[in-house]
C-alpha cells in the first residue's frame, strides 16, 4: 500500500510538534479505536487507513484498539469482522492489537486520583434532574447539591458503586469543573455509571463503566498515543479530553494531541450504525455484508478493491469541514481499478432472440475473442458462435431514433468479436411483442480475418443461444434515492423499491468458470463479482459492482 499522505493541516500539525520536540524522540503513534457495536462502513475505512498511514509516514506506530466500554451492544463476532475488515484493507496493526476493557482496573485507579484531589464527585440526581441542572447554550448550569461531599465520602461511595453495592441508575460519578462553561461538555460530565454486567471480553463482572469520553483520553495515554486523530463531532469534547490527561500525574507533562477532521459522507448512502443495524435485524437487506451496504463487507462482497477505495481516500484528502461526496466518485476510481484487472466476457441481461438464417444448423464455430483489449498479456479466450443467439433487447428498435445505430430492420451491426449480420424480419407474438429477429451473416466479416470491406457503426455483445449458460445476476441501485434527510422512525420508509433485481441472463461458458470473488467486466454492462455468499462451483452468481460509465470525471492536473 502507498502510504504517502498529502499535506494538510494534520500533517502541518504533526512536523510542528516534531520540530518543537513535543514528543520524546519525535515519534509519531497513531490508532484507530472502532466500538464493536457494528460493522465497519466507508467512513470508518477513510479513518483507519489516514491513521494508519500517518504512522507509516513518519516510521511511527498504529495501534488498533477495540473500544468496548459499553457491553450491552458489543459483541465478539463484531470485533473478527472489524479485524477481518481492516487486513482486507491493507492495514496491519502486527501486535498491536488492545482492547479498552483491559485498562479498567487502571480507569479506576485514576478516578480515584480525581475523586482524591477534588476533581471528580458521586452524584445522585436522576437522569431527569441532571438535565435540567445543566442548563442550555444560553444559560449556566446549577451545581449540584452533592457536589460538595468530602474527599473521603466520595471515594467511599465510589468503591461501593464498584463493588456493586447500589443498583443501576441510582449514582454516577462526575468530574467536577464548571457548571457555568459555554462548553456544555464541560458542566460536570459524567465519567463512570453503574451498570450490572459481565464484560464479553474479559469475562469479568463489572459493576461500573467508563464513558468514552473519560476511557478515550485514557486509553490513549496508556498506549503513548501521540496524535489522537478523531472526526468533527469530538472537537467540543477536546477540552474535556485534555482537562482529565493534565490532572493525571502520570500524563500531564506528555499526552496526546487530539486533531480533528471531517467525516465521509457520500450520497444517497446509509452510514449509520443504528439505521445499518436495523436493517439487518428488521430483514430489510441480506445481513451486514448485504452488498447494497456502504460497510466494508459490503462493498468487499459487492466486489469493491482495496486499492480503490485507497485511492479515493487519497483523492478526497482530509478536510476541516463536513460535506458530501458523490458516490460517483467512489465508483470512478472502482472502474479504474478494475479496467485493467476484470476480463471482459459476455451477457446479455434482458435477452432477445436472433436467428442467422444462413448459418448452418447444429454448427458450433469457437472463435478466438480478446480478453481484454487494454491487457494484450490476458491474452484471448474461445467463444461459440452458433445460428441461434441472444442480443439485448435494447441494441433493437423496430423504428429507429435518430442516430441509433444498433440493430432495425434492414440495418447491419457488427456482433463484437464476431461478425456482421443484417436485420431482415421481426417476429413478434400475439401481444405484438418482438420475440425474435431473422438476420443474415456476412461470413467474409470475420473480426481479426483482416476484413476491410464496408464499415458499420454499430457494434453490439451476443451470446450463443444453445451453447450459453444462465446465471443469476443482481442489478444494484443505491438503498436510497433521495437526497433528504430521515429519521430514525422515517428511514425505512425512504428505501428504494429497486435497489435489489435480480434477472436471469444468458452468459458465454466461461463466465460459469468464475470461482466466487472473481470479477468481470460484462461487456457494454459493467463490472460484475460473483457473490462470495451464494456462489457456488459452476453455479455463480454475480453482483454488478458499478455501472460502465459515470457522470464524475477527475479533475485535469
Amino acid at each position: 500500500m502507498e502510504t504517502t499522505e498529502k499535506t494538510n493541516f494534520i500533517i502541518n500539525a504533526i512536523e510542528e510538534d516534531r520540530k518543537n520536540h513535543v514528543y520524546t524522540d519525535d515519534r509519531v503513534h497513531t490508532r484507530f479505536p472502532p466500538e464493536p457495536n457494528g460493522y465497519l462502513h466507508i467512513g470508518h475505512a477513510k479513518a483507519a487507513l489516514l491513521n494508519y498511514r500517518i504512522a507509516k509516514k513518519y516510521n511511527g506506530k498504529f495501534n488498533l484498539r477495540l473500544d468496548d466500554t459499553n457491553p450491552i451492544k458489543e459483541d465478539a463476532a463484531y470485533v473478527e469482522a472489524i479485524k477481518e475488515d481492516l487486513a482486507w484493507l491493507g492495514i496491519e496493526w502486527e501486535d498491536r492489537l488492545f482492547f479498552a476493557s483491559s485498562y479498567f482496573d487502571k480507569m479506576v485507579t485514576y478516578a480515584e486520583e480525581l475523586i482524591q484531589k477534588g476533581l471528580a464527585f458521586v452524584d445522585e440526581l436522576t437522569a431527569e434532574e441532571m438535565r435540567e441542572y445543566r442548563g442550555t447554550l444560553t444559560q449556566p448550569g446549577k451545581e449540584s447539591p452533592y457536589r460538595n461531599r468530602s474527599v473521603e465520602e466520595n471515594l467511599e461511595l465510589f468503591r461501593k458503586m464498584k463493588n456493586g453495592e447500589f443498583e443501576e441508575g441510582s449514582k454516577v460519578l462526575r468530574a467536577k469543573i464548571d457548571m457555568a462553561s459555554p462548553n456544555m461538555n464541560m458542566r460536570d460530565p459524567v465519567i463512570y455509571r453503574i451498570l450490572h454486567t459481565s464484560h464479553p471480553n474479559t469475562d469479568e463482572e463489572w459493576f461500573i463503566y467508563p464513558m468514552y469520553d473519560f476511557a478515550h483520553p485514557v486509553e490513549d495515554a496508556i498506549e503513548g498515543i501521540t496524535h489522537s486523530l478523531c472526526t468533527l463531532e469530538f472537537e467540543d469534547h477536546r477540552p474535556f479530553y485534555n482537562w482529565v490527561l493534565e490532572n493525571l500525574d502520570d500524563y500531564k507533562d506528555e499526552h496526546p494531541r487530539q486533531i480533528e477532521f471531517a467525516k465521509l459522507f457520500l450520497s444517497k448512502t446509509i452510514v449509520g450504525k443504528r439505521y445499518l443495524k436495523q436493517m439487518v435485524d428488521e430483514g430489510v437487506v441480506d445481513g451486514w455484508d448485504d452488498p447494497r451496504l456502504a460497510t466494508i463487507s459490503g462493498i468487499r462482497r459487492r466486489g469493491y478493491t482495496p486499492e480503490a477505495i485507497q485511492a479515493f481516500c487519497d483523492e478526497i484528502g482530509v478536510a476541516k469541514a463536513n460535506s458530501t461526496v458523490d458516490i460517483a466518485m467512489l465508483e470512478h476510481f472502482v472502474r479504474d481499478d478494475l479496467k485493467l484487472k476484470a476480463p471482459r466476457l459476455n451477457a446479455v441481461l434482458e435477452p432477445l432472440k436472433v436467428t442467422i438464417t444462413n448459418f448452418p444448423e447444429g454448427e458450433v464455430e469457437w472463435l478466438d475473442i480478446e480478453t481484454n483489449l487494454d491487457v494484450p498479456e490476458m491474452g484471448t479466450h474461445k467463444m461459440p458462435f452458433t445460428r441461434e443467439i441472444y442480443v439485448e433487447k435494447s441494441d433493437f428498435m423496430e423504428v429507429p431514433v435518430k442516430k441509433y445505430f444498433r440493430l432495425f430492420p434492414g440495418n447491419e451491426v457488427r456482433l463484437r468479436g464476431a461478425y456482421f449480420i443484417t436485420c431482415n424480419e421481426v417476429i413478434k407474438d400475439e401481444k405484438g411483442e418482438v420475440v425474435e429477429l431473422k438476420c443474415t451473416y456476412d461470413p467474409e466479416t470475420k473480426s481479426g480475418s483482416g476484413f476491410t470491406g464496408r464499415k458499420v457503426k454499430g457494434t453490439i455483445h451476443w451470446v450463443s443461444a444453445t451453447e450459453g449458460k444462465q446465471a443469476e445476476v443482481h442489478m444494484l441501485e443505491p438503498l436510497v434515492d433521495t437526497e433528504e434527510s430521515f429519521s430514525a422512525d422515517t428511514f425505512l420508509d425512504t428505501i428504494n423499491p429497486n435497489s435489489l433485481r435480480k434477472l436471469t441472463a444468458w452468459v458465454e461458458p466461461r463466465v460459469m468458470e468464475a470461482m466466487a470473488g472473481d470479477k468481470f467486466q460484462f461487456v457494454r454492462q459493467g463490472y460484475f463479482c460473483a457473490d462470495t455468499k451464494y456462489s457456488k462451483p459452476g453455479q455463480p452468481v454475480f453482483n454488478q459492482i458499478v455501472p460502465l460509465k459515470s457522470s464524475w470525471r477527475p479533475e485535469k492536473k
